[in-house]
């Protein structure tokens, strides 16, 4: 079957199709990772996004529970140069175009990937369709016209859980045959639901974190209430501009607990700080950014999936200190607060599949709280 992709500047591809047959519509990215297609499917933050993989071959691992990092996929598409309908890994359950199929995902494949990423690097990302219900170019554009722009769209609020939960620590397990050590529960962390990662939660867990995760828009009375020892603010998909009141939120924590922002929640802490973010024209997408630390000076190579940034120059100097960067661009990937507990960075720390430079950050979490409750204890 044939499928069409049609981007809202009258560019178009036509392909092969698999996965879910219909049509969907979205801002149209490119992730530059090698490895890990399962973990992007299910990336919350990849939501009312169309995915383009620039590795070539994608599906020969096939799928499998243990790797998924949310509830379901949250894609709108999924563009690839080659699929392989056949899978070898003695860790895969299915395939690919199955899983795809379950999930009701648009797939396309056979298209030039590397003509596409070079159209989006040169024009910056933009709206999409993705179907396989029509092959008229001129219709498929114009419902690309018609989709929302992701400026300005709350879609954090679209993908969080419904009610608060505590994450099962038995979930801390990546791999049946290679459990993380844990240790027995020491901190009470509140994790803000705009589209976690459970890889997240894995990492919390595994340093003796006790994790209640709770909705986006929970309000500040009700985490006081469950007496926590730090917040943990997760990445997400969409503008973080109309979350004003997730922003009103963070700003009752300032000053009154540890806090730890990923991607996303980097950017509404920025906000609470009196900064601004801004678009950026086609976004970090992948698991090969170099992110240099101003702290110890070294290169990071790190995993990223976002579409907006801080603007380092709106941040109030005497108050948040820059900790890191990017190399490609010089964007802003991380700060901290020169006086109180809480630091963010842009980037994906956790990972899933990799790399792991950057993992140390949630052992600094961990000490951040200690440290609060060794001065609590002290006061």
């Amino acid at each position: 079957m044939k499928a069409l992709l049609a981007l809202e500047d009258g560019r178009y591809f036509f392909g092969r199709a698999f996965g879910a047959t219909g049509e969907r519509t979205g801002e149209i990215v490119f992730n530059t990772s090698m490895i890990g297609y399962q973990e992007i499917l299910t990336d919350p933050s990849y939501a009312g996004q169309i995915v383009v993989m620039t590795y070539p071959h994608i599906g020969n691992y096939g799928v499998n529970q243990a790797d998924v990092e949310s509830r379901r996929p949250f894609v709108e598409g999924f563009v690839v140069r080659e699929y392989s309908a056949h899978f070898s890994n003695w860790r895969a359950e299915g395939s690919l175009d199955d899983y795809l199929k379950l999930h009701g995902i648009v797939g396309i494949s056979e298209i030039d990937t590397r003509a596409l990423v070079r159209h989006i690097r040169e024009r910056g990302a933009m709206r999409a369709c993705l179907t396989t219900l029509t092959e008229d170019p001129q219709q498929a554009i114009a419902r690309a016209r018609a989709a929302p722009r992701m400026v300005g769209l709350d879609l954090a609020s679209t993908v969080t859980c419904d009610h608060p939960y505590v994450w099962n620590a038995e979930a801390r397990t990546l791999d049946p045959g290679n459990p993380v050590p844990g240790h027995p529960p020491r901190f009470h962390v509140v994790a803000y639901d705009f589209g976690i990662k459970f890889n997240i939660l894995r990492h919390l867990a595994a340093r003796g974190c006790r994790i209640t995760v709770v909705p986006a828009h929970t309000p500040a009375e009700d985490v006081f209430a469950m007496k926590p020892d730090g917040i943990f603010l997760s990445n997400g998909p969409g503008d973080p501009e109309p979350l004003t009141d997730i922003v009103a939120t963070i700003r009752r924590f300032i000053g009154r607990l540890p806090i730890f922002g990923i991607c996303l929640g980097h950017q509404l802490l920025g906000l609470a700080f009196g900064g601004r973010t801004y678009k950026l024209k086609f976004g970090h997408r992948g698991g090969n950014q170099p992110v240099k630390n101003l702290l110890t000076g070294r290169v990071e190579i790190t995993s990223h999936n976002h579409g907006f940034a801080v603007a380092a120059d709106s941040l109030p100097q005497d108050e948040i200190e820059i900790t890191h960067y990017n190399l490609n661009d010089h964007t802003l990937e991380g700060m901290r607060h020169r006086k109180l507990p809480i630091f963010s960075v842009q980037y994906h720390p956790e990972a899933a599949p990799g790399p792991h430079d950057a993992s140390y950050l949630f052992d600094e979490f961990i000490r951040l709280m200690a440290s609060d409750e060794n001065a609590f204890q002290n006061r």
